[in-house]
């Protein structure tokens, strides 16, 4: 296949192929599986490995002429001189993986010249498929995802220790919500209305933001590096600043400024506007 592949075409590839994945890895998941610790300090296991070389193999036999990027395979910067490239995690949320915890995922995206244009987050576990393709919604197992609204219940929002207590002394009346282990599904989360907030420290990759920035924007969900505006993607450079996705815009003047407090952002760039990249 070519790039004039539909973005449609493109995310039932990755529908199917995210199924296929979270088979192969609930093969493993609370078992006594190998597990070592990368040079980041970040934790990798057999199930990631056999995983993403499933995915390189389906995916990349039905799009030969598409990038790679994935957690889990070496970088290789040809990806740049490609059109669309897939952006892949072939499990999210390694660390609750091996701890038993339910809500990991496989993340997968299709980017085109920076833009993911088709994204699916899979939780195998909770039976759990999201998805979204450029201009055609967001999907929760095939049906629209409708944010659930809690009227009058304080906004729940997840966030690291430092940042926590930034917003605490800035007055922000929130209630501090489940830090899933997973950064793609605590994201999607946002868009069902499970929490009214995300945040994520600086030094999140592509892999795992990619699909999940597209199904918040399909969503209607601001998501933004708070120094940058929307996340792009496919650069040399693959990691992000401090993000944040929020379902209520005014939330975001207190979360923009205790991640952007906390981070700082890098020289030359300043707060971002909350806008979508459509």
């Amino acid at each position: 296949m070519t790039a004039d592949t539909s973005p449609a075409q493109d995310l039932e590839l990755l529908r199917s192929s995210a199924v296929a994945a979270g088979i192969i890895a609930s093969g493993y998941f609370r078992r006594d599986v190998k597990s070592w610790t990368k040079e980041n300090a970040s934790p990798v296991s057999e199930a990631d490995i056999v995983v993403d070389q499933y995915l390189a193999a389906a995916l990349l036999a039905a799009r030969p002429d598409y990038g790679w990027l994935s957690e889990e395979t070496a970088d290789n910067l040809n990806r740049l001189e490609r059109s669309r490239v897939f952006v892949i995690d072939p499990i999210d949320g390694t660390r609750g993986f091996l701890r038993g915890e339910d809500s990991w995922t496989v993340s997968l995206a299709v980017v085109e010249d920076g833009v993911p244009i088709a994204g699916v987050v899979y939780a195998p576990m909770r039976d759990e498929l999201y998805d979204a393709v450029k201009g055609g919604g967001a999907r929760l197992n095939g049906k629209p995802i409708m944010r659930r609204r809690r009227p009058g219940a304080a906004p729940l929002i997840p966030a690291p220790g430092a940042v926590h207590q930034e917003m605490q002394a800035s007055g922000l009346d929130y209630r501090r919500g489940p830090a899933y282990p997973s950064l793609a599904y605590r994201l999607v989360q946002v868009a069902t209305g499970k929490l009214d907030g995300a945040v994520a420290r600086r030094g999140a990759q592509d892999w795992d933001i990619a699909a999940a920035a597209l199904i918040l924007d399909e969503a209607g969900i601001g998501f933004a590096d708070v120094c940058q505006g929307f996340p792009q993607f496919n650069r040399p450079d693959v990691r992000h600043g401090a993000l944040a996705a929020l379902g209520d815009i005014s939330l975001k003047p207190l979360v923009h400024a205790a991640l952007i407090k906390v981070y700082g952002c890098p020289s030359g760039s300043q707060a971002a506007p909350e806008v979508s990249h459509t």
